[in-house]
């Protein structure tokens, strides 16, 4: 069965149009409106080896948020969509991703429990302008809408870094790591949901 999602999200703020393909090669297609989110979106699919083609516009005029903030919830959707019933997934996984000088590491959980865990960005991060556009708040505002609407746990921490550009790209190409793996099927457990429950 095709692990692929599609889902389009018009709102007065934004209007996404987003597909993914969970097996894929990591090719994205990649057009947010947001140049340095497009980079960040586009090393998410290349490294986690999901198709990717995002189609996002909004009131950029005022503040690029509503449009990178509604980007992540329907990528976060359509992950969890295309997941399924989890039959055969790895579930857990990490990464550690350097970048130069940044150090990042993700830990995830395809738990069905949303929760989100950011730590290690250095002070100041937060008002960093990536890009002309891209503050650096934004980074963990976006994994925190990955995790919450994906229904999967994430603990990202920020273990060393000094650029901007260079903490929010190992921020990214780590979770795409850890997707890659957490969302893998498992040969051991062919069709069936690792958990004790039974449900995920």
């Amino acid at each position: 069965m095709a692990r692929t999602a599609t889902i389009v999200r018009e709102t007065s703020e934004s209007k996404v149009e987003l597909s993914l393909n969970l097996d894929g090669t990591g090719q994205t297609d990649i057009e947010t409106s947001v140049p340095f989110y497009n980079h960040m979106m586009t090393a998410l699919g290349k490294h986690s080896l999901i198709d990717l083609k995002i189609r996002a516009s909004g009131d950029t005029d005022i503040d690029v948020h509503h449009t990178v903030e509604d980007t992540a919830i329907v990528f976060g959707e359509a992950l969890k969509q295309a997941l399924g019933d989890k039959r055969g997934i790895r579930r857990f996984a990490d990464a550690t991703v350097p970048l130069d000088e940044a150090l990042a590491r993700a830990v995830v959980d395809i738990s069905g429990r949303p929760y989100a865990v950011c730590t290690g960005e250095p002070e100041g991060f937060e008002y960093a302008m990536i890009g002309g556009h891209f503050t650096g708040s934004l980074v963990r505002h976006v994994m925190e809408s990955i995790a919450f609407h994906a229904d999967l746990c994430l603990h990202m921490t920020v273990l060393a870094g000094r650029d901007p550009h260079h903490i929010a790209e190992a921020e990214f190409k780590a979770l795409a790591r850890a997707l890659r793996f957490a969302v893998e099927p498992d040969p051991r457990i062919a069709g069936i949901i690792p958990s004790t429950k039974g449900a995920l």
